[in-house]
């Protein structure tokens, strides 16, 4: 909000794209060489990764929100998708074979996954806050920095 003294801004879509492609590689490459990594990670990154990637396509979807709308946004459809995971119908576990669908509904139901998904959007929210700030400060300010 304005009123409060904080300058409008918008995110840069073709950085937020980049952000999700990084990610993705990541998160997949996480999965397909997870035997040379350190157990944590090899367990966990995935999952906190795919939520980094959803708080990503939150802002590129929607460049004006605020960052905590955008991570609110993004762990409600991060929770959605994992307690759609304790639905089995026949249809959507078709889906859930494919590759896509896999990637997207997942197959069953963590409770880890939840903590993954908190990490990863609160992980987005800090490095946008934090060290992207700086990058995608209002154009009128720029000069002034």
């Amino acid at each position: 909000m304005q009123g409060n003294g904080e300058k409008k801004w918008e995110r840069n879509r073709i950085l937020y794209l980049i952000l999700i492609i990084t990610t993705m590689i990541l998160g997949i490459s996480s999965r397909k060489f997870g035997s040379y990594l350190p157990v944590l990670l090899r367990d966990y990154a995935g999952d906190t990764l795919w939520a980094l990637m959803v708080f990503w396509g939150i802002g590129f979807l929607f460049s004006k929100i605020s960052t905590g709308k955008a991570a609110i946004a993004a762990l409600l459809f991060s929770y959605t998708i994992e307690f759609s995971q304790l639905y089995q119908a026949e249809w959507i576990n078709v889906l859930r074979h494919t590759t896509l669908g896999g990637l997207v509904l997942g197959f069953g139901f963590l409770w880890s996954d939840l903590v993954c998904y908190t990490v990863g959007v609160l992980a987005g929210g800090l490095i946008e806050k934090g060290l992207w700030r700086f990058l995608l400060r209002p154009q009128n300010e720029a000069g002034n920095a």
